[in-house]
């Protein structure tokens, strides 16, 4: 491989020892032991990519070769690698009380950090339900609506509708939540009573929408009501929605979208569940990305930047008209985790939302995003880019066949472009970020929320040099 972009000895740590503890190759430790998750095996018979070090928006690799972090890790990182202060909390932490469950106990860390997610809600979202990750958390959702429509009399209503495309975990009630059919495939039969509608992909809407996003909006929105109807009000549960769904590659909310979206919801009784896995904690701008897009849902789901990646967290908050049912008598939800608000991970979110303070990363989102947007509209004189989509520090370049026609790859097409050619040579050329095909064919990008105009036009240059080239071998 070439020396990566920017890589000077100075900078560059020394690589770590090539064998484990054993004294095995740690290539071959990983093929014989390591199950990769969504990996394809056979890819690391020529290698196994290995990444021991980050520091701000740079990660290394065992040959101490340096790549711009442009997905913050699986959109976690936000405030970058190599903060000292977040795993110094966790040794304090950890030397104080390590471990203990909220199962009939609280404990300080869970208490404060229950208290300050509250806090930045919006609406009376101010019950706040620990699990270890995002899958969990929206598992968690689902179940709760569940067990509360039962408590307040509506038993019946058990369904929940989410969109086409999307993504929301892999447990067996997320997975079923799930709008990707390949996903899912494997492991059928899921829980049932899960079903889709349309996603909000502006750049894909039916014809005589694409121009009128507002239209197109109301359009989507409606067929939400149109399902509810169909399945019957008096069964359904809860609608799940990404504030900005990520699958398929960014498709933000068109204009009256999520208003249209709660009115229908109230008219219907039913829960609306804003699934922030990936857009809570400043990838939008706020805390919340509900905030920034205008609405109030009944439960968020929220994960990933919460500690920054420093240790694992997931949540679920709920309004206080869910809670009350579970706040009386001898009614509990028989439902928990056992690393669920763990005292360490809640003691690092703390403080890495500390950081978010001090440092103003909301309001620095807010600020660039316009710039991060303008950088990445440049990808558009090229034959090869379609669209380019997302709000915040969170964007999706779609790649198509034909600018005029929106044709997309078939998937031998896709199979080439993306795994065979964009994926290794994007990170030969010192840029970690995802080449998707869950929906048409995507590169994603979601940036520490340190990064700022120098890094942005730093990506956009390499994704010019690699996407030229592809439109070559194409």
């Amino acid at each position: 491989m070439s020396q990566a972009p920017g890589t000077n000895p100075s900078t560059t740590p020394s690589t770590t020892l090539s064998t484990t503890p054993r004294g095995t190759a740690r290539a071959d430790a990983a093929r014989s032991h390591l199950w990769g998750h969504f990996t394809r095996h056979s890819a690391w018979d020529d290698g196994v990519p290995t990444i021991v070090r980050g520091q701000g928006h740079h990660i290394w690799d065992d040959t101490g070769r340096r790549y711009i972090d442009a997905l913050s890790g699986l959109f976690v990182v936000q405030v970058g690698h190599g903060r000292a202060e977040l795993a110094e909390r966790a040794r304090q932490q950890a030397e104080q009380l390590a471990f203990f469950p909220l199962w009939s106990y609280a404990h300080p860390q869970a208490v404060d950090l229950a208290e300050r997610l509250a806090h930045h809600a919006p609406g009376d979202l101010n019950r706040v339900f620990f699990t270890t990750g995002g899958g969990e958390a929206v598992e968690s959702a689902w179940k709760l609506a569940k067990q509360y429509w039962k408590l307040v009399g509506q038993p019946g209503k058990h369904k929940v509708i989410s969109r086409a495309v999307a993504y929301h975990g892999t447990p067996h009630g997320a997975l079923s939540i799930t709008g990707l059919p390949s996903l899912k495939a494997p492991f059928e039969p899921l829980v049932p009573g899960a079903h889709k509608v349309p996603n909000t992909n502006q750049y894909r809407a039916p014809e005589g929408l694409r121009d009128d996003p507002k239209a197109f909006g109301i359009w989507a929105a409606d067929r939400i009501a149109e399902a509810i109807e169909f399945e019957g009000p008096e069964t359904v549960a809860a609608v799940f929605l990404e504030p900005v769904q990520n699958a398929g590659g960014c498709f933000p909310p068109p204009p009256g979208y999520f208003e249209r979206v709660r009115e229908i919801c109230d008219r219907y009784d039913v829960l609306l569940v804003s699934d922030e896995v990936i857009c809570a904690f400043g990838r939008i701008g706020s805390m919340f990305a509900c905030d920034d897009l205008g609405y109030v849902p009944d439960m968020i789901t929220c994960a990933k930047g919460m500690t920054s990646g420093y240790s694992p967290i997931g949540a679920l908050i709920a309004s206080d008209r869910l809670f009350e049912p579970f706040a009386k008598g001898n009614t509990s939800f028989a439902h928990g985790y056992t690393f669920g608000g763990h005292p360490v991970s809640a003691a690092v979110a703390m403080a890495n939302l500390d950081i978010f303070e001090r440092e103003g990363l909301n309001d620095r989102v807010k600020e660039n995003a316009p710039v991060l947007r303008g950088t990445l509209e440049r990808l558009l004189d090229l034959p090869i880019v379609g669209d380019v989509r997302g709000e915040g520090y969170f964007y999706g370049i779609e790649l198509v066949k034909d600018k005029v026609t929106r044709e997309t790859f078939d998937e031998d097409e896709s199979e080439r472009l993306l795994r065979g050619f964009l994926s290794p040579a994007l990170f030969d050329a010192g840029l970690y970020c995802r080449a998707d095909d869950r929906g048409d064919p995507v590169i994603q990008l979601a940036p520490p929320l340190t990064c700022g105009p120098a890094e942005f036009d730093e990506i956009e240059q390499i994704l010019h040099g690699v996407l030229s080239e592809a439109w070559s071998h194409l």
